[in-house]
């Protein structure tokens, strides 16, 4: 394991066992299965920053646990309590304890899938230039930050770790993985991110956009997989403070896109380090971001 200065877990090595690393997570195969780790690595435009943010890996894995309960959908996961993983992994059972998942193998698909319930970002960027999100026409007046008439499913590509994800049109999608994929998984992006977003509105948050990911188990059934309603797959709007045509403040990884366009970079690698303030406000976001949208303390 390699923890740096602030202890934040920046990768996870289990001698022996296959490994596949993403920008944030370290999975490993265990035959039958997969362990996935979420490490405390943070990326911003697609750029793996050289430091971690401690407990962040947490936040995510407890929060992903926290919506497939909610849900209750049928999904990838076989069980985060580490006191049930195999023998192999119990050396390092403290350094996977809240930060880890046994989950089934699944066939992923090959499409990111993006639910907007508001005009931000990128989309709104495009809609600023075209009057246009992903291609397909929006009525005029819209103001940044915007609630949109209705939720918007804008997929996009996967990219490999380095290059930037694609956006793409739903009969691009269609062309991707067949009409019946496209359908299914765009009615499962926009179900999931209405029921979740009704819930954060009660508890004081707004959820403008969100990415899940989904793939196909031994049976063939498309299921939810990967993380969900994260800080890093999502934006996250505290409702009290949030004004139609301002950029609202956030409870994700926008604080840092923020500060790293502060300082005019040039969203390629390598990445800056990030200022210890920088670091430590960031974690309280991602800890400030959980516990409002649980109601509990990070474990």
């Amino acid at each position: 394991m390699k923890y740096d200065k602030n202890h934040a877990l920046l990768e996870c090595a289990i001698p022996g066992l296959p490994q596949k690393s993403g920008k944030v997570r370290d999975v490993f195969d265990l035959g039958d299965r997969l362990l996935m780790v979420v490490t405390d690595r943070i990326s911003a435009f697609d750029v793996i920053l050289p430091c971690g943010v401690p407990d962040k890996g947490r936040v995510l894995n407890q929060l992903s646990l926290f919506w497939l309960a909610f849900f209750g959908v049928k999904n990838h996961l076989i069980t985060a309590d580490v006191n049930e993983y195999p023998d192999v992994l119990q050396p390092y059972r403290e350094d996977l304890r809240g930060r880890s998942m046994l989950v089934k193998k699944v066939n992923m698909v090959e499409v990111e899938c993006i639910a907007r319930g508001y005009l931000t970002g990128s989309g709104w960027k495009e809609y600023q230039k075209s009057g246009t999100v992903n291609g397909e026409r929006l009525r005029a007046g819209y103001e940044n930050a915007a609630k949109l008439d209705e939720v918007l499913f804008t997929p996009t590509t996967k990219a490999a770790i380095g290059d930037h994800d694609e956006a793409i049109d739903y009969e691009q999608t269609e062309a991707l993985v067949g009409e019946a994929t496209a359908k299914l998984l765009k009615d499962a992006t926009i179900g999931l991110y209405t029921k979740a977003a009704d819930y954060a509105r009660e508890r004081g948050i707004i959820i403008a956009d969100t990415k899940f990911e989904f793939g196909r188990d031994a049976d063939g059934s498309l299921i939810l997989a990967d993380e969900v309603l994260t800080p890093d797959s999502s934006r996250f709007w505290p409702a009290a403070s949030y004004r139609v045509g301002e950029n609202p403040p956030s409870l994700d990884k926008q604080y840092v896109r923020d500060w790293l366009d502060s300082i005019h970079f040039n969203h390629q690698p390598p990445g800056p380090v990030l200022p210890d303030e920088v670091i430590a406000k960031t974690r309280e976001i991602y800890v400030q971001a959980y516990r409002d949208l649980t109601g509990r303390e990070l474990a």
